[in-house]
């Protein structure tokens, strides 16, 4: 049991480190799978959906849908971040995910509210088209 729960806690350390160093973009099961395998830890897929499941629950992460209901979608969320508040935006070519932190939310919820009485709710909102480095290419 010991080994079990040893090898437990380095795959979700790896997968942490992993969500940090990729904490602009979102990422799939697949490319966690991927870098556990490239760093040789054997992680089957049901073992890291459960994880992100598990920090999704503890708002620790996001989870999006991808681009036309694709494949989930997964973000560490920044430890002052209120992603609950903010649309996203994210790049579909280089997947790079922005927070629309701005005064642009505050008019977006007011006109919603008052023009269509309508109270927006953000978590796990997403805009997608070209950022500015890939319409510059």
């Amino acid at each position: 049991m010991t080994e079990k729960q040893s090898y437990n806690t380095k795959s979700r350390q790896y997968i942490l480190n992993y969500l940090k160093a990729n904490i602009n973009t979102t990422v799939s099961v697949g490319d966690i799978l991927e870098y556990l395998r490239l760093n040789g830890i054997s992680v089957n897929f049901t073992t890291v959906y459960r994880y992100l499941n598990k920090l999704t629950l503890e708002k620790k992460v996001i989870k999006f849908t991808g681009e036309n209901g694709q494949k989930s979608l997964y973000q560490l969320v920044r430890e002052q971040s209120s992603c609950e508040e903010h649309i996203h935006i994210q790049c579909v070519s280089c997947g790079k995910l922005i927070h629309l932190n701005c005064g642009f939310m505050d008019e977006l919820r007011s006109h919603l509210k008052h023009s269509h009485d309508f109270d927006l709710k953000c978590h796990g909102s997403v805009l997608y088209g070209l950022c500015r480095e890939c319409n510059k290419k």
